[in-house]
């Protein structure tokens, strides 16, 4: 590794926007280490280096890192891309499964943070790239439990990015629309369903496939990362697709009646 050469990690780097994530990094100019839970199934990425790193273990993710630092010395960038997701009416899932779907999200994001930041800390010097959502900044009728991880992951890396300037730390949000990857494959279904949902539930399913099926690439997203972990002057949110550009200036501009109402119309719910 060249002297100059900075190392970022991105954990979820085996599928989807990851990794595009870590592909898009080494051609930036980064030494890449993805994670994935099982690393050894990893497809093999040329320029990525791959550890085992499961986001909802804290010995995991501490041996991981040690490991970061025992073969590189350093992290510059990390990456908080590794995630779930989940559908269903909020009633369909139990306590135990929302805290499932948050101990990946949230606490997993804030366990990784945690255990790289004495390292940044030390360098006086460090970019935290947290991914979240389009739903981190609007509401999704029976995606109510992902929605709120995301909205989670907005506020605690808007606050941490405060706390961290004076140490040469700087956090930003990348927020994805709907992206064409596994993404539905990852989703947990609610493990109560209940009858008075189920229709809903049914054409709610019908329109995530659609606009999984016709979203954006995840290049484009791993674009939006790459600026977010080198851009001199970072932007608190970068849109990871030009429908959550749309969306965040309609959210912003648009009177809240009408934009509940078209968010009804767009998930086929009774006005």
């Amino acid at each position: 590794m060249a002297p100059t050469q900075k190392v970022a990690l991105v954990t979820g780097a085996s599928t989807g926007i990851g990794q595009a994530a870590a592909v898009a990094l080494v051609e930036a100019g980064f030494t890449v280490i993805g994670t994935s839970r099982n690393a050894s199934k990893a497809q093999p990425l040329n320029g990525v280096e791959f550890l085992d790193l499961d986001v909802a273990s804290g010995p995991s993710v501490e041996k991981a890192i040690a490991e970061v630092v025992r073969r590189h010395g350093r992290i510059d960038v990390l990456v908080n891309n590794a995630g779930i997701g989940s559908s269903g009416a909020a009633e369909e899932s139990s306590v135990m499964q929302a805290q499932h779907v948050f101990d990946i999200n949230v606490f997993g994001v804030i366990r990784v943070t945690n255990a790289v930041l004495p390292i940044m800390r030390a360098q006086k010097s460090g970019r935290i790239v947290n991914l979240s959502s389009i739903l981190g900044i609007i509401p999704q009728p029976y995606m109510a439990v992902y929605a709120a991880t995301k909205h989670a992951v907005e506020g605690y890396s808007e606050s941490l990015d405060h706390e961290l300037r004076e140490f040469g730390v700087r956090v930003t949000l990348v927020q994805p629309a709907w992206t064409n990857t596994s993404f539905e494959a990852n989703t947990i279904r609610p493990d109560r369903p209940l009858p008075a949902y189920a229709e809903r539930r049914q054409v709610f399913e019908e329109f995530s496939i659609g606009q999984i099926k016709h979203g954006d690439e995840a290049a484009t997203v791993a674009k939006a990362i790459v600026a977010g972990a080198t851009d001199t002057n970072p932007k608190m949110r970068y849109a990871g697709g030009s429908r959550t550009a749309v969306v965040s200036k309609m959210r912003r501009f648009v009177p809240a009646r009408m934009f509940d109402q078209q968010l009804r119309k767009l998930n086929k719910l009774p006005s």
